[in-house]
């Protein structure tokens, strides 16, 4: 598959768009990365590791999936069985769930040290789609996704919201099963066709690719434009900014 498609520059041939979160709309995907890196580090050489935590680990088994299953994956991949546990295991707890949580603890920790701004490509292009009254959402497999919305100003733009907490509440499977793009479609009232997805993650676009969604649109923040395209996106993007339509003479008054 080639990964020169063309850019898809008129998005009103759909009723309604979807946007990941983390690495669409702001650069959270980062700290999650340092996070998840500094996480398991502490955790490998705990347990005796050989094999260091990498970047390839994040993209294969952690971005884009619910934490708790991230934790799972990894864990896996070294060949550690651990009990589940409950979402209330401390960070302590020796369990899938107590790791997950150690995880957040150090995201949150970057998140009040550093603060968080949307991208400026990406912030553009949703005040252009606001202005025209377009319907938007964010499906995010994060916990935090309504907390770093609120700290980046964009949450009074997104009437759904479809998150991780919203997902464990509804026993909504992870990326890339298509639940939870397809609970904010009904929330949005709309058939999959009629909405554009943009997503980051490879297990993103995967789910969006199998809810039957309209238009899916990867943007490239590491992942890789070949994967991207190969998951399933229509095109790949480096920044939503190209998305959006030139200002008129008025506008730039």
């Amino acid at each position: 598959m080639n990964a020169q498609h063309s850019v898809p520059r008129n998005l009103n041939d759909f009723r309604a768009v979807l946007f990941d979160l983390d690495g669409v709309l702001t650069p959270t995907a980062e700290l999650h990365r340092y996070a998840w890196q500094s996480m398991f580090t502490e955790v490998f050489a705990e347990k005796a590791v050989p094999e260091p935590y990498s970047d390839d680990d994040y993209f294969e088994h952690l971005d884009g999936k619910r934490r708790y299953d991230g934790v799972a994956g990894i864990l896996d991949s070294r060949g550690i069985r651990l009990p589940w546990g409950t979402p209330d295991d401390p960070p302590t707890a020796d369990t899938v769930s107590g790791i997950g949580n150690r995880k957040n603890d150090y995201f949150s920790r970057a998140l009040e040290e550093r603060g968080i701004s949307p991208y400026p490509g990406s912030l553009a292009l949703v005040e252009q789609l606001d202005a025209k009254r377009m319907p938007m959402g964010v499906v995010s497999s994060s916990k935090n996704a309504r907390w770093v919305l609120d700290a980046a100003g964009l949450i009074d733009r997104f009437p759904v919201i479809v998150d991780g907490v919203l997902a464990a509440q509804k026993s909504l499977a992870s990326k890339p099963a298509p639940d939870m793009f397809l609970f904010a479609a009904r929330a949005l009232g709309l058939d999959p066709a009629e909405i554009v997805v943009f997503e980051d993650a490879i297990s993103g676009v995967a789910s969006a690719r199998a809810g039957g969604f309209g238009l899916v649109i990867g943007v490239d923040r590491g992942a890789g434009a070949q994967a991207l395209l190969d998951a399933g996106a229509d095109t790949v993007v480096e920044d939503l900014a190209v998305l959006t339509e030139p200002l008129t003479e008025g506008e730039r008054r």
